[in-house]
Parts: structure tokens; C-alpha cells; sequence
């Protein structure tokens, strides 16, 4: 994984906080160039897949509460931050690892700043603390302010993805196909799409075996066969 070191930038929203940045190795990747924004801390730059380091934002299909307990998207409102702290700018993503499912872990910035520290700083995101702590401090500040998902004690979102998977491997449906939920889905222009259990497109997702359509057991699974991921 990235080595991290403290340094102090300034954010667009006008936040000025301590930060951690990658030092680049030379075993680092650099990807560089416009971003098309998949979800809350994924992106994609030139065919190259890359999850935001240390981070991890709500899912898609994820609900959070305020301080006067009215839900809100808290999920579709991290796309929107991310694509709101990019607006267009290059991005130069640096990392030295990928996960299981091929993507490079990597610290992003554009001319504004650091991406990854910005979304948790903003309540957009959370320190991702199973994998690293690099933003512990960042987000113990966001919750001080009560910004965004730390207005109140919202559940983070491996909880929302663990409850989600566990009902989807215990539905009825799921267990007559091997305990595999996620759906391998053709689109009508031949484009293979699979579904996860906690997106929101997942309950309106049929599999058409006959058709080609099939499950998986897992993301990893999914793009080996040439499936990519629902956005």
C-alpha cells in the first residue's frame, strides 16, 4: 500500500485541513486524465478502474439520516460530491496496489486538491479503517462539525453491503442458485452488466439463463467472465 506523510491543501469548499498524501515509490502507478465517475469512490480514467485509497463512501441505494432524523440519499449525494470536487479537471491518481477485483487503490488529486481526503472531510465518505487509517483524523474532525453522513450515527456502508448480501444469499431465489446473488444481466445492445445486492437496480434485475444471462458468487468472478459493474 501507499507509504503516507502529513501536508495541509486547501479544498474548494474553503476547508482547510491536515491531510495524508501518497509518496510516490517506484513501484507507485500514475494514472493521469479526465475521470468518468462510476460511483461515491470509484472512478475511471482511460480504461484504468481505480478505487479511491482509504476511503469508503455510502452505496448507491443507500439511505442516511440528519440531525432531525429525515432520511436522505446519502449514496446518490456522494456520486454528485464526487463529481462536483472533479468538475471537469484533470485527475492524477497514484497508487502501488489493487484489490481483488483489479482495481488500482490510489490517492487522487486534481488542482483543487487531495479527492480522497475531500469526501470524507466534506461527510461524504468514511475512513475506510479495516485497510488503513490514513484518513482517521480527517474524518474525527467531519464528525466535530457534524457534516453530511456524521450528522448522527449512520450505519457506514460494509454494514449496509454485508446486510444486504446476507439477504440476497438467504432469499429463496438465491439459494436455488448455489448461494450466487449477484445478477450477470445482458443489456438489449449486447452490453454485460452485473447487478449488486445493494444497488438499486438489483430488485428489478432478472436472469435470463436461456438468454445467456447467468449468477456470480462474487465481483472478482463477474469481470474475469467479461461482466462489468452496474453504474
Amino acid at each position: 500500500m501507499p507509504i503516507f506523510r502529513h501536508a495541509t491543501y486547501a479544498f474548494a469548499t474553503s476547508i482547510t485541513i491536515l491531510v495524508s498524501t501518497s509518496i510516490a515509490t517506484a513501484a507507485t502507478t500514475t494514472v493521469a486524465g479526465i475521470a468518468h465517475i462510476l460511483d461515491g469512490d470509484t472512478i475511471e480514467i482511460d480504461g484504468t478502474r481505480i478505487r479511491l485509497f482509504g476511503i469508503d463512501a455510502p452505496e448507491g441505494a443507500q439511505r442516511c439520516k440528519d440531525r432531525r432524523g429525515n432520511e436522505w440519499a446519502c449514496g446518490r449525494a456522494a456520486t454528485r460530491a464526487l463529481e462536483r470536487l472533479i468538475n471537469g479537471q484533470t485527475v492524477t491518481c497514484q497508487g502501488d496496489a489493487h484489490d481483488d477485483y483489479g482495481r488500482l487503490l490510489a490517492v487522487c488529486t486534481t488542482a483543487s486538491g487531495e479527492i480522497n481526503a475531500a469526501l470524507v472531510s466534506q461527510g461524504f465518505a468514511w475512513a475506510f479503517v479495516k485497510y488503513s487509517d490514513a484518513y482517521v483524523t480527517v474524518e474525527a474532525e467531519a464528525r466535530k462539525a457534524g457534516r453530511g453522513v456524521f450528522a448522527v450515527d449512520n450505519e457506514p456502508p460494509w454494514a449496509f453491503r454485508a446486510k444486504k448480501w446476507e439477504g440476497a444469499t438467504e432469499s429463496a431465489e438465491a439459494d436455488r442458485q448455489r448461494k450466487c446473488p449477484i445478477k450477470g444481466n445482458i443489456s438489449r445492445t449486447g452490453v454485460r452488466i452485473y447487478h449488486l445486492p445493494w444497488q438499486a437496480s438489483y430488485a428489478r434485475t432478472t436472469v435470463n439463463e436461456k438468454a445467456g444471462e447467468r449468477w456470480f458468487c462474487d465481483e472478482a468472478e463477474a469481470e474475469r467472465a467479461g461482466w462489468r459493474r452496474a453504474r
